[in-house]
This record gives C-alpha cells, sequence and structure tokens, in this order.
C-alpha cells in the first residue's frame, strides 16, 4: 500500500475540491492523475468516474508520449513547472511538476453556463501547491486545513485570475488591490435602497490611470466617498443606473462619473439587481448573488433542447428560429424574475389542451407578436405553441395527467404538471422557467439533463489504481 499520509491528503483535497467548486459551479467532480516520481507509475484517483470517456486520449499522453516525466519541479513545495493543458472536451485541468511530486493534474467539470474557466483553473492550481506543501511539511494537523482552504475559495480564485489577467498587461507593479475591491463589491451587492437592489456600474482604474478618464463629474478631493463607506457608494450608484455613464474609483475612493471608453484592464463591476458580474477588459470573469462570487454566467442553457430538436431531423434554419423564440421567451422569464412553461407542439393536429386560446394565433417570427407573448408569458399558465410553425394558439393553459414515477415535490406544481402532461401527450416538449432561474426540458414524462446525476461515494483509503489497470479496467 502506498504511503498513508499521501493518500490522506488527496483524500482529504479531492473532498475540499468538490464541495467549494459545488458551492461555486454547481455540482462538481474532481480527479486527479500524478506520479510520486520519474519512474512512476501514474495512478489515477478518480472515485466519481469524472475521467470515463477520456482513456484513450489519457493511455497517449502518459504512456506513449510520457510528457509529465520530462519536468522537474522547483526549488521549495510551492514552486512548480507548469504542464501544457491537456484541452481534453469538457475538463478544466491544471498540472505541473514539484519538489515533492514529480507530477499531479487536478481535473474538474467545465459547465456549459461558465462565465471563464479562469477562476477555476485557478482553484485546481492552488490544490496543487496545497498537496505539495503537505507532503513537504508531513504534518498531520496540516491535512484538514488544506480541506477546508479550498472548500470556501471562490473569493481568492476569483482575485487570482483578475491578477493574472492584470500582470500580462499593466506589470506586478500596481496599486490597484484586488481583495478589498471583490469584498466592496459584495457589500454594495447586498445593500438596498428604499427596497430596490443596485444597478449601475462601478469601474475601478488604476491610479496612474485616472486622468485618462473622460469624467461629466468628479468629486472634490476631501469629498469623495472612501470605499468602506457602503451606503454611500450606494446611493451614489443610482446616478449611473439605466445610462452607460460609470462611478469611477481609484480602488480607495470615489473620484466621480465618467463615460466612454474607459482604461484597459480595469475592473468593472456590473450591478444587475440581485446579482451582477465582473468583467475585465472582454472578459467576464465571474457573477455574483446572494453574498457570493459563482461560475454562472446565468444565461439559458437550451442544449438539451437542441438535442431534442435534432433527433426530430428538422432542417438547421428550423432549428435555429425555434431556438431563438425559445431563447427570447426564457430571457424575458428571467429578467422579469417570474416562471413560465412553455408548450412545444410539433403534432398534427395540436394536443387539445384547456386554457385561453386565441381566434388568430401570434406569429413568434413577428417582433410586435413576439413581445405579446412575453407579456402573456407572466399569466399563470403555460404558452401552447405550434413548434413547426412558430404560432402561438394559446396561453395560460393548464397541464394536467395521470402521476409519474419522477415527479419531485421539491420542484413545485409547474414542473410536475409538465411531467404528467408530456407523458401522455409524445408530440410536446415542455420547456419549464423556475422563478428563481432554473430551466428544465420536459420530454416523454423525463426531464432531459446533460448528464446522469452523480452520488458522492465514501469510501476506506485505497491504493488508487495505475493508469494502466484503470485503462484495462474501463475496456473490460
Amino acid at each position: 500500500m502506498q504511503d498513508l499520509f499521501f493518500l490522506k491528503c488527496v483524500d482529504h483535497i479531492h473532498g475540499g475540491l468538490c464541495n467549494g467548486l459545488t458551492r461555486f459551479s454547481g455540482p462538481s467532480r474532481a480527479a486527479l492523475i500524478y506520479a510520486l516520481d520519474r519512474g512512476g507509475p501514474v495512478r489515477v484517483h478518480d472515485p466519481l468516474d469524472l475521467l470515463r470517456g477520456h482513456e484513450p486520449r489519457l493511455k497517449e499522453l502518459y504512456l506513449k508520449e510520457r510528457f509529465w516525466a520530462e519536468q522537474s519541479g522547483g526549488g521549495t513545495p510551492e514552486e512548480a513547472v507548469q504542464c501544457r493543458n491537456l484541452d481534453l472536451a469538457g475538463l478544466v485541468s491544471f498540472g505541473g511538476s514539484y519538489r515533492d511530486i514529480q507530477h499531479q493534474m487536478w481535473f474538474t467539470e467545465q459547465h456549459l453556463d461558465m462565465c471563464s474557466t479562469g477562476p477555476t483553473e485557478r482553484w485546481l492550481e492552488y490544490a496543487c501547491r496545497l498537496m505539495s506543501q503537505d507532503m513537504g511539511t508531513r504534518s498531520i494537523l496540516d491535512l484538514e486545513t488544506s480541506g477546508y482552504v479550498l472548500q470556501d475559495f471562490a473569493t481568492h480564485a476569483v482575485r487570482d485570475h483578475v491578477v493574472d489577467i492584470r500582470n500580462l498587461s499593466v506589470g506586478p507593479d500596481t496599486r490597484l488591490r484586488i481583495y478589498p475591491i471583490l469584498e466592496a463589491i459584495l457589500s454594495i451587492s447586498k445593500t438596498q435602497e428604499e427596497g430596490k437592489w443596485p444597478c449601475g456600474d462601478l469601474i475601478f482604474v488604476e491610479p496612474a490611470y485616472i486622468d485618462r478618464v473622460h469624467y461629466l463629474a468628479t468629486f472634490g478631493e476631501f469629498e469623495r466617498p472612501a470605499m468602506k463607506d457602503i451606503k454611500h457608494i450606494r446611493k451614489l450608484l443610482q446616478s449611473v443606473e439605466g445610462n452607460r455613464h460609470k462611478l469611477v474609483s481609484d480602488g480607495q475612493k470615489i473620484i466621480g462619473i465618467g463615460t466612454g471608453r474607459m482604461p484597459d484592464f480595469s475592473v468593472t463591476a456590473e450591478f444587475r439587481g440581485r446579482h451582477g458580474f465582473i468583467r475585465v477588459q472582454d472578459e467576464t470573469i465571474c457573477s455574483f448573488a446572494d453574498g457570493g462570487y459563482h461560475s454562472s454566467s446565468r444565461k439559458a442553457n437550451l442544449v438539451q433542447l437542441e438535442e431534442a430538436l435534432l433527433e426530430l431531423n428538422l432542417e438547421s434554419n428550423k432549428i435555429y428560429s425555434i431556438m431563438k423564440a425559445v431563447g427570447t421567451l426564457v430571457s424575458s422569464a428571467q429578467e422579469r424574475k417570474h416562471g413560465c412553461a412553455l408548450v412545444l407542439d410539433y403534432g398534427s393536429p395540436l394536443a387539445s389542451i384547456s386554457g385561453q386560446h386565441l381566434e388568430s394565433p401570434l406569429d413568434l417570427k413577428r417582433h410586435m407578436d413576439m413581445d405579446l407573448a412575453t407579456a402573456l408569458a407572466k399569466v399563470d399558465g403555460a404558452l401552447h405553441i405550434d413548434m413547426m410553425y412558430l404560432k402561438l394558439h394559446a396561453f395560460a393553459t393548464l397541464l394536467d395527467g395521470r402521476a409519474v414515477a419522477g415527479e419531485n415535490r421539491a420542484r413545485g406544481a409547474r414542473f410536475n404538471s409538465a411531467l404528467r402532461f408530456t407523458a401522455e401527450h409524445e408530440q410536446v416538449i415542455v420547456v419549464v422557467v423556475s422563478s428563481d432561474r432554473p430551466i428544465s426540458i420536459i420530454q416523454h414524462g423525463t426531464e432531459l439533463k446533460a448528464a446522469c446525476d452523480w452520488v458522492p461515494r465514501y469510501q476506506c483509503l485505497s491504493d488508487p489504481p495505475t493508469l494502466e489497470k484503470w485503462v484495462e479496467d474501463a475496456i473490460s
């Protein structure tokens, strides 16, 4: 059996990664490929089967090319020689060679709605550093600490990625401190003004470039609100709500109100009510909501719907029109924060549904009719849409049917009614948008998902298999 201390180290870091990334990105798995020395062997720690399906590529990289054996680690446990990105589809990875571990490569899922993979890569990088550090100190007291650190690493991961982007352009000699900025953004996002959540843009400019901003108004030097004065800044944010102007800060104080092009590589916080986004240059780094940072772009994920349409053998232009119309209706419901259901009917004749029927169906390819349809979606009940001709035949429709096995009381009446209705009507696909943002695509009485649900496995510490054995098990 391998070094028991090392196995405990892997177990704690793996658990911390899964828990932390799940909070940041939704249900997330993690896996590790490692070799303790140049002679190998290469081993795989993948208790949640994250790497299944990638066996051929991993076998080629690790057993044939042996790229990992050519590198040597740094002088201290934290220093590393970074490995190349393996570019495995659907996965984010980071690895390197360290003084006390010849090679380690951590993997996690690349969720479809990620703003950027950068913060997640920084998260995996820190996991590598912690494991090498723990192996260097071999302190049993530090093991659980490493796992706990990785569970709550979101702000640090966002900060590290922002710093990396800025260092490539501005250089390390910067006076803009990212940690206080990120804390201030979260504090402002949680502060209401007259019962309203913050809206508007707040931009943080490198102090050396602060004079390059085109100001509409500036505040007196001794009257500039400090960033710690959250309530005052929240009030000032109202002045840039609903326009293209921005509150401008040097990271310490609010300088004034600017407009037009801002200095490159400034950090922008876009407040959009109960949520917002962090941007640097043209890259959206992450979103923030509920007092924390998240990887989600908060855009509708309609991948499962597109896959269902492809299975119907529709023409590509028809699929494009359907996806565009559904995307518009879903985005409107999300922005207005109300739930809705769309019954996409491809049958002939259409299914019989009780509700408010229209004498002349609305043509969803017309802008005015689409605007009316988005308004009708607010009425309790589902929209009944002829999917083949993109016409709305009824609204406020009631979906009924007999109970099915897949019902989930935690999902509410709209979701479960859609399960029942689609179980009895094979000619429909129902898109359910919940008021708290989740989107479900339902067909034939089941929810279509990109991947099966996985359940955490709890097991005793054991030797991770070698890569050769792991590949053989997959083939057999």
